[in-house]
């Protein structure tokens, strides 16, 4: 079965019809499902969704893009600047409840805002740093910005942490020395298209036995279907073309990648109804 390591069906593209696209993806091969917060809102969505969908899971964390959409609070002027400790709690409060597996998705995106850099770093690293307190792994998110996410990764001491960078695109050289700190590499549906020269070149480079299946669902749909909504179901289409560059079977590839992101994710082997931070 499948493993898909990073999606968000708490997303408005699925309210229309989540239901009936969660309850369909045994029969296309998807075993499992980790839904990655973004915004504020979207911890408490993902929390429902994970008590309704037992083969769901949740990572809980604010995208450095989401940074400026948490809600201030008059008790808390540190918020404009520093994470809030009032939402450092409630992150701990979703964090320590049933099926959380990770931090996340945190990281750093200057592509939009390059003005808030020094905020963005910090909330990285508190974000991290809480992952550490609650011995959970954290999902990395990195656009245009891979010398401060390297820089931070090798600040918070990030080996002991543990983690996925989640949808890669840099390089194997930089890849190197994530797979060195003993990190994933979150693998989607940017390695189906054609210009996708340097992503192929990492899935060539890095042992399947670092890398996971992703979907970043609705977006990213692999080819055939890139450009619609995207879901877990398509995972296949990127099994393929794994299979195809490490010339070894698709079969194979799901079967290693779901190996992986229950390491990834710290899910009991023997119990995998039962994640790092709670039971079901």
């Amino acid at each position: 079965m499948i493993f898909d390591t990073h999606a968000h069906y708490d997303d408005e593209a699925f309210d229309a019809d989540r239901s009936g696209i969660l309850s369909g993806l045994a029969d296309r091969g998807v075993g499992a499902v980790t839904d990655a917060a973004s915004t504020y809102d979207s911890l408490s969505k993902i929390a429902e969704i994970v008590r309704e969908w037992p083969f769901v899971y949740g990572a809980y964390g604010i995208h450095p893009e989401e940074i400026g959409g948490v809600p201030e609070r008059p008790e808390s002027p540190e918020s404009n600047y520093e994470m809030p400790d009032w939402l450092i709690g409630e992150l701990r409060s979703y964090l320590r409840g049933s099926g959380a597996v990770a931090v996340g998705e945190i990281g750093l995106d200057y592509h939009w805002n390059k003005d808030d850099r020094e905020r963005q770093i910090l909330w990285f690293e508190t974000q991290i740093e809480i992952a550490r307190e609650e011995h959970l792994p954290v999902v990395i998110h990195s656009r245009d910005a891979a010398k401060d996410t390297m820089d931070t990764a090798r600040r918070m001491r990030l080996r002991d942490v543990g983690g996925v960078m989640h949808c890669y695109s840099y390089s194997p050289e930089m890849a190197k020395e994530y797979l060195d700190m003993g990190l994933y590499l979150g693998i989607g549906g940017v390695v189906t298209f054609k210009n996708a020269r340097r992503v192929k070149e990492v899935v060539n480079y890095a042992p399947l036995s670092s890398l996971v299946l992703e979907t970043d669902c609705p977006y990213l749909a692999p080819e055939p279907h890139r450009g619609t909504r995207n879901d877990s179901g398509t995972l296949r289409y990127v099994a393929r073309a794994i299979a195809e560059i490490k010339g070894v079977s698709p079969d194979e590839v799901i079967h290693v990648t779901w190996e992986n992101a229950r390491r990834l994710y710290r899910i009991n082997p023997e119990n995998p109804d039962t994640g790092q931070a709670g039971s079901r």
